[in-house]
């Protein structure tokens, strides 16, 4: 049995029994596993009929379900309340009722069976209170970016990250790195949320966008670029960023993938945050504009798995009714489709995942010495995805999540 000795010898231990065991890594599942928990800690993980020690222990029998790692999704916003005018409602909130709002959302995200989330843009540090908060009863983990860096008055400028110049930018980053922010989101093209920004055009300029990177690495926080333009992108890539969100290549014209940029981001091994999950909502479709090039997107998501780039998950939860804070499993199931085998697919959300948002050595597996953080559910995944949605149990941090 794979093992490791607590800290805490006189709490009673939690020992979960199920059918099935993903453990974050593996391409097979594990057969009639146990895992045993001491409190946050995962210390154990071994086949029930090699486990011993249950007597001291309280036993959970999930027959029939399937052990996973908590999902994480890697964008999300928080304060978005995934209904028709997530601006305007979040523009009447104060503070306290934001970070109300926040919360719930992040117990709808939980729910689904997912235990960490980062955020990706907020406003005026709210992810990071609600992160720092405490508050009562289990919630995800939360990585936090604060508000985008933006231009003046470009995508998602009424969050409060308005920047420009190389100076300009420089301090931005310095004033969220004193804040705590364990992420820096910029915003490197406009965006669809945004009226009066395009995204088929920068915002900043290639050197612009080298400072960023620069600053931040000298506070040793990573840099993620918003790019839906393919100039953008371009430039994203030459500047040094170590993520960019979206990634669709958008020009004036539609979409314009060449290859030379595709094998670059493969090369120097940019992370893609995927931009995946639509859950069905009667009368609500993408914008037609969107769906007319939706296949190109897909096509050219695929050629960047081809090409190396490490791909995970970010659902873009809240922005819309068709992106709710729970959309990561249908998310999942949609990769698995048209990109990679189901195996790939878990991986992408869990153990990559977790090393993508700097927290691999503690999530994103079910192994001795990670956090308890799992997700139980009912069916086999590697054999159908859908039962992602099927959830038996969630546990955080060792702690079950209410119904």
């Amino acid at each position: 049995m794979t093992t490791r000795t607590s800290a805490t010898e006189r709490r009673r231990l939690t020992v979960l029994r199920a059918s099935r065991l993903f453990d974050g890594t593996s391409s097979a599942l594990i057969e009639d596993p146990v895992v045993v928990l001491d409190g946050a800690e995962i210390v154990a993980v071994d086949h029930a009929a090699r486990f011993t020690g249950a007597e001291h222990a309280d036993v959970v029998d999930l027959s029939g379900a399937t052990l996973l790692p908590g999902l994480i999704d890697t964008h999300v916003h928080l304060c978005f309340d995934a209904g028709l005018d997530v601006v305007a409602s979040l523009a009447e909130r104060d503070d306290a009722a934001a970070l109300t709002a926040m919360a719930e959302a992040a117990r709808v995200a939980l729910a689904a069976g997912v235990t960490t989330v980062r955020d990706l843009g907020d406003r005026d540090y709210l992810s990071l209170s609600l992160r720092d908060s405490g508050r009562a009863g289990p919630l995800p983990t939360v990585v936090a970016a604060g508000p985008p860096i933006t231009s003046p008055g470009g995508h998602c400028h009424f969050l409060g990250g308005e920047a420009s110049g190389v100076d300009g930018l420089r301090a931005a980053v310095r004033e969220h790195a004193e804040r705590g922010v364990e992420v820096i989101k910029i915003m490197a093209s406009g965006g669809h949320l945004t009226p009066g920004t395009r995204p088929d055009l920068p915002q900043f300029t290639r050197d612009e966008l080298r400072a960023v990177v620069a600053e931040a690495h000298r506070f040793s926080l990573p840099v993620t670029a918003h790019a839906h333009s393919a100039d953008a992108i371009a430039d994203a890539v030459a500047a040094g960023v170590d993520g960019m969100e979206h990634v669709s290549f958008q020009t004036a014209d539609g979409v314009d993938a060449p290859e030379h940029l595709i094998r670059a981001i493969g090369d120097h091994r940019v992370v893609v945050g995927a931009t995946l999950g639509i859950v069905p909502v009667p009368g609500l479709e993408p914008p037609p504009e969107l769906r007319r090039i939706l296949p190109t997107l897909m096509a050219n998501l695929r050629r960047l798995v081809d090409a190396g780039a490490p791909v995970v998950l970010g659902t873009d939860g809240g922005i819309a009714p068709i992106k709710p804070h729970d959309v990561l499993p249908r998310a999942i199931a949609q990769f698995a489709e048209f990109a990679v085998s189901p195996v790939e697919a878990l991986r992408t959300a869990t153990s990559q995942a977790a090393a993508v948002v700097g927290l691999g050595h503690r999530k994103g597996r079910l192994a001795p010495g990670f956090d308890a953080d799992i997700l139980a559910v009912d069916g086999d995944p590697l054999a159908d995805l859908t039962v992602l949605r099927r959830v038996r149990a969630v546990y955080a941090g060792g702690t079950v999540v209410p119904a």
